[in-house]
């Protein structure tokens, strides 16, 4: 029998709040300045923590460890341990066993709610204390967009993840889509949802329905022409969130009809389609048979909106507005690339959903300083460089002389805002790498098969540069 959570004492509170902010002092160090024990914080996180024993690793120790862990360009566990067995000797006690098995074990017991809570928590507590400036016309800006991510090629992870049906058994990596809700304002991700690639209900549109209690009515939604549908838009509208989408290439645009609003621009109303087959009778039927909105062609592109007036937002308005969804597609480059999220490194799928949320805390984090930054130095948080205030802080928290105090936390936020984004409108860049790649064939077969073959034919010549 799970034995019950009991009230803890006072004395046990004490206790446990010394033993956070003696953690979170590592945390600093390591991570993001005594966060864990703020105040809106402290009594979710007390709930958050498990049951435990006084043991080498305690949950927030090891969450302190799993932040390094990602941050680090070095990612592997011993990296971690080796790290903490130094921490102990600068103390002044013993290092302990150099094995990585206790802290596996401890990475396993941490709760995934834990994380998840904290690197919401952060991206909420962001949105509530944004400056005007921030927003768009005093409205929260939310972006929308899906990616993939690899994990390593184990069986647990194959049977929940799957990897591309294109590919042969034991030549490819299990694979995972994730869907995220981004903030314009600050750039933190507020809720990320990860299903497999492929299979019944494992869509964009499937992951973003467990995103929509993002929204609240009046945000305003950005995303592409994958999101221009009329179910979403009529969900949207119900909420009383606003959005801009480009229209879905499926859907042809006659600016002859509906009600004219000026060139290339018209209100027009649209009718339910057909059910799709993933939605019930009633579910259907609780749609409304029509839905008005509004087409404008800015450029090249037509998007759709909800905003109806264009004496309110203009056309110039809405089309600037869509040019900043450009922001979810850096952003999720900083997670993948920056900070290494494009594969993640456990073995089973807990630990590979644990490994996401751990990376979006830590990427909440370091918005979390940019933000503190920009405020400081009276410029948008958008304008700093995310892979610049990654670079400071781990050269910052590597130098132990320094500490929390407000004129050292000053003369952080000033380094960090010393490098500013270039304006670059109209960027156009090829996709493509001048570095050519190593000279050696892709593996298409097993490693059992392919070491076989090196036994009885030796290794295969290599293709030439």
């Amino acid at each position: 029998m799970a034995n019950k959570r009991r009230p803890r004492s006072a004395r046990q509170q004490r206790r446990l709040r010394k033993q956070l902010q003696k953690v979170a002092r590592q945390i600093d160090s390591m991570s993001f300045f005594n966060l864990l024990t703020g105040s809106q914080l402290m009594d979710r996180l007390e709930a958050l923590l498990p049951q435990h024993r006084e043991r080498k690793y305690p949950p927030t120790v090891t969450l302190a460890m799993f932040l390094g862990q990602v941050l680090s360009a070095d990612g592997s566990c011993r990296n971690a341990v080796n790290g903490a067995m130094i921490n102990q000797l600068l103390k002044g006690l013993e290092p302990g066993a150099a094995n990585t098995g206790s802290y596996s074990d401890a990475r396993k017991r941490l709760p995934q709610e834990l994380v998840q809570e904290l690197a919401r928590s952060i991206a909420v507590q962001l949105g509530t204390h944004s400056p005007a400036p921030w927003m768009w016309r005093g409205r929260h800006v939310k972006l929308v967009d899906g990616t993939t991510i690899l994990m390593p090629d184990t069986p647990e992870n194959q049977a929940r993840y799957p990897q591309h049906g294109k590919q042969k058994a034991g030549v490819g990596f299990p694979i995972a889509r994730l869907v995220a809700v981004m903030s314009l304002a600050h750039g933190a991700v507020l809720d990320v949802a990860m299903g497999p690639y492929k299979g019944k209900g494992t869509g964009e549109h499937a992951l973003f329905r467990e995103l929509l209690k993002c929204f609240v009515k009046g945000d305003v939604m950005v995303a592409d022409s994958y999101y221009c549908s009329y179910f979403l838009i009529a969900q949207l509208m119900g909420m009383g969130v606003d959005f801009v989408f480009e229209r879905h290439g499926a859907r042809h645009t006659d600016f002859r009809a509906g009600e004219k609003l000026g060139s290339k621009d018209h209100a027009v109303k649209w009718t339910r389609p057909a059910r799709p087959q993933w939605m019930t009778h009633e579910e259907y039927e609780r749609f409304p048979v029509e839905l008005t909105v509004r087409e404008t062609k800015v450029g090249k592109k037509v998007l759709v909106t909800s905003f109806l007036n264009p004496r309110e937002v203009c056309r110039r308005e809405v089309g600037s507005l869509f040019v900043c969804r450009w922001n979810v597609e850096l952003d999720l480059r900083n997670v993948k690339d920056t900070l290494g999220m494009a594969s993640l490194s456990c073995r089973t799928p807990e630990m590979c959903e644990k490994e996401l949320w751990v990376y979006m805390l830590a990427y909440n984090l370091i918005r979390l300083l940019m933000a503190q930054a920009a405020v400081q130095v009276a410029v948008l948080p958008r304008e700093l460089s995310f892979k610049h205030t990654v670079q400071v802080w781990l050269a910052w928290s590597q130098k132990q002389f320094l500490s929390d105090a407000p004129e050292d936390l000053t003369a952080l936020f000033r380094l960090i805002a010393y490098v500013r984004v270039g304006k670059r409108p109209g960027r156009i860049e090829p996709r493509a790498v001048k570095q050519r790649p190593k000279p050696f064939a892709r593996l298409q077969t097993t490693r059992r098969r392919a070491r076989r073959n090196i036994r009885l034919y030796g290794h295969p010549q290599k293709l030439r540069a």
